[in-house]
């Protein structure tokens, strides 16, 4: 019988402290891909904005969330909870110094420990937030 080894809670714990640090920080204080130590090479978002597939594709959508909003700070309401893989991050989202949105990630990490899978819920949209708006899959 043999058995999967898995990276441990601490390198987990380095994978979300990553995860936080790319919200926060703009390609243009980064290298090329700032996203290559945090999400493996078709990473799965799916948000209630919709469904994006792929590194590259969460870098833009971060960039131009941050173009829009200026000033953010993502960050965690408490600790995250981490088991057999996944992890669960409650966090708050800030906009020009105030609460912008707060909502819950749940992550799936592959076996190198880098983030490939997001499932985010928004537990307190942004103020006008319309989810019919966005198109789901």
């Amino acid at each position: 019988m043999s058995r999967t080894i898995e990276p441990t809670t601490a390198r987990y714990q380095e994978s979300l402290d990553r995860y936080l640090r790319f919200w926060n920080t703009s390609a243009s204080s980064e290298g090329d891909d700032p996203a290559s130590g945090v999400f493996t090479d078709e990473v799965r978002y799916c948000a209630p904005i919709g469904v994006l597939t792929g590194r590259r594709a969460l870098i833009d959508f971060r960039e131009r969330f941050l173009q829009h909003m200026e000033t953010v700070a993502f960050r965690a309401r408490r600790e995250p909870e981490i088991h057999h893989g996944h992890a669960r991050l409650l966090w708050r989202l800030d906009a020009r110094g105030e609460e912008f949105a707060t909502g819950t990630d749940v992550l799936a990490f592959g076996h190198d420990g880098r983030i490939g899978t997001v499932t985010t819920f928004l537990d307190k949209a942004p103020e006008g937030f319309d989810p019919d708006a966005h198109e789901h899959g």
